[in-house]
């Protein structure tokens, strides 16, 4: 799989998500057998580039390379300054939002409300891939099939993205009025393969190295890019990246693997986030991992009443270890030792 300049070690990616595929989550799908991830969508308005969440969304400290970001915006010139802005704080491939169906980015003409007006799009298109050129990075697009049901455009979308030289294009199967609801249009994506001969990645309703095969091989998509499977079970690249190489399974994660990513995971994400904020938004993450496993709702609500980084990386710890009868005295693999099961042990 080839991206601009760039060769992937497969065709395995991480979808763009807003308050999910931060740095810490990203580098762990890397680690896990990701070829390539895609940042959380920044703002393409300069105002917000010095907040406290922008800040974190342009760390890419590191990362390994390539280092892709999503920009958001309705505005060309402002879309333009946007990607020249996150090249310099390090990216080496700017994707272009036109996807996301959320109200408060489509209430800004933003994300999947721009396939309401193509010339917009093209307008977009032309002036960011304009300003990309001359520094040799690609520009990338992921969009959906369309604003509504009655209005699919995903063919006419993706001749603009070719023609303005758009690198490569993910296409979630759904419009934007159908939100994450009902069942993903591969019928849509193998269209657009069939149509344009730039690489295509399918992206929609893949959870699992199966559908993963049969996503590519009705479609013909170059590409798979995993979201919402990924949540709390980021060793799913490596399960399809294994499949599609040997049409084989690899086992499922043992507890203490389990166990041990989600730990390493908490000490980046404490790093990164500082105690107040790394507290808070690891509840969904923990609640993701322990989803589905037994007694695992119960363990979320007692989490979700915990305020400290300590009390909640430890309450991880020995949840584990008493469903799955797991020694405590075994080390996680994280490289932070603050927070390693027996250095809070001995605290």
């Amino acid at each position: 799989m080839q991206i601009g300049p760039w060769s992937l070690p497969n065709n395995v990616f991480v979808a763009p998500m807003a308050g999910v595929t931060d740095r810490p989550f990203r580098q762990l799908c890397k680690r896990l057998g990701a070829g390539y991830a895609v940042s959380e969508m920044a703002a393409s308005n300069p105002q917000l580039w010095a907040t406290v969440k922008s800040s974190r969304r342009l760390n890419h400290d590191g990362e390994i390379d390539p280092v892709a970001v999503q920009i958001a915006g309705a505005d060309p010139a402002m879309m333009a300054q946007a990607a020249v802005f996150n090249i310099g704080k390090g990216a080496r491939v700017i994707d272009i939002n036109m996807g996301c169906p959320v109200k408060k980015v489509c209430n800004v003409a933003s994300g999947s409300a721009l396939l309401r007006s193509e010339d917009l799009v093209a307008r977009i298109l032309d002036a960011v891939v304009a300003a990309c050129a001359p520094l040799g990075v690609p520009v990338t697009l992921k969009t959906r099939t369309g604003w509504s049901r009655e209005h699919r455009n995903a063919l006419r979308i993706a001749q603009l993205a070719q023609d303005s030289g758009i690198a490569a294009l993910t296409l979630h199967g759904r419009t934007r009025e159908d939100m994450y609801t009902g069942h993903a249009e591969y019928d849509t994506i193998r269209a657009v393969k069939a149509s344009i001969s730039i690489p295509v990645i399918a992206n929609g309703d893949i959870d699992s190295p199966q559908k993963a095969r049969a996503v590519l091989d009705y479609t013909g998509a170059d590409a798979v890019m995993i979201g919402r499977a990924a949540q709390g079970r980021p060793w799913i690249f490596r399960e399809i990246d294994h499949y599609l190489r040997t049409g084989t399974t690899l086992e499922a994660p043992t507890w203490v693997e389990i166990r041990d990513l989600l730990l390493e995971h908490l000490a980046d994400h404490y790093q990164f986030y500082g105690e107040r904020s790394g507290v808070r938004s690891a509840r969904k993450h923990i609640g993701w991992y322990v989803s589905g496993l037994p007694a695992g709702r119960a363990f979320t609500d007692q989490i979700n009443q915990l305020e400290t980084t300590a009390e909640q990386f430890q309450a991880v710890s020995d949840w584990f270890s008493q469903q799955g009868n797991i020694s405590p005295n075994i080390a996680t693999t994280c490289d932070n030792p603050k927070y390693t099961t027996r250095s809070l042990q001995a605290a």
